[in-house]
């Protein structure tokens, strides 16, 4: 008997992450989520999420009730930091293996993700996993149609907030020219006197 632990999300804008284990062994799968607060300030600059993410993965664990000396695999995902420090505490570092988590846990785990995606009303991309970008750019369309929806988005990631700045209004840009052409013309007659400013007047 071996677990899995997978986590799914943690690279898209939209919601929290889900972190699941699997025993293909006996098909057992659980999961839970990291909710999306601890992805928007101010949680996400302290990364209150590594110890969310503990957290869970020992929830899991007994849930799924670990066996005597059963191997733990665990995916090397960031996420998992502070999880993988307290897993070889408790159960020795001989006991767990950080690796790529492929096949059946993977797909159990990036199944749960797109079922709580799909419970905001979001629909994804068929292809989102050969096409990141154009899946980044779905979500982000899908946020902005309706500011609201951005309480379900990871917020406190740079990638995001550099796409959501607010853009400057029609009357700030119109404010911001007119000052710079009266800057210039203070520059012309401090530079050419008074006469050769009349002039270009």
């Amino acid at each position: 008997m071996t677990l899995q632990i997978d986590d799914a999300g943690v690279g898209d804008i939209l919601n929290g992450v889900v972190v699941g284990a699997y025993r293909e062994e006996t098909g057992e799968f659980s999961y839970d989520m990291i909710d999306v607060e601890f992805f928007q300030p101010p949680r996400f600059a302290r990364k209150a999420y590594l110890g969310r993410a503990s957290e869970i993965v020992f929830k899991i664990i007994e849930r799924m009730r670990l066996r005597e000396n059963e191997p733990i695999m665990i995916c090397s995902s960031f996420i998992f930091e502070r999880a993988v420090r307290d897993l070889e505490e408790k159960y020795g570092k001989e006991t767990i293996t950080v690796t790529k988590i492929t096949d059946g846990a993977q797909r159990f785990v990036e199944t749960a993700y797109l079922d709580e995606i799909r419970n905001l009303g979001y629909e994804p991309l068929a292809e989102r996993d050969e096409k990141r970008a154009k899946s980044f750019f779905h979500m982000l369309r899908w946020l902005k149609k309706d500011p609201r929806r951005f309480r379900h988005a990871k917020t406190g990631w740079p990638r995001l907030r550099r796409y959501t700045k607010p853009k400057r209004s029609e009357k700030s840009l119109r404010h911001y020219s007119d000052r710079g052409k009266r800057s210039t013309r203070r520059g012309q007659r401090s530079r050419f006197g008074p006469r050769t400013a009349h002039r270009d007047v």
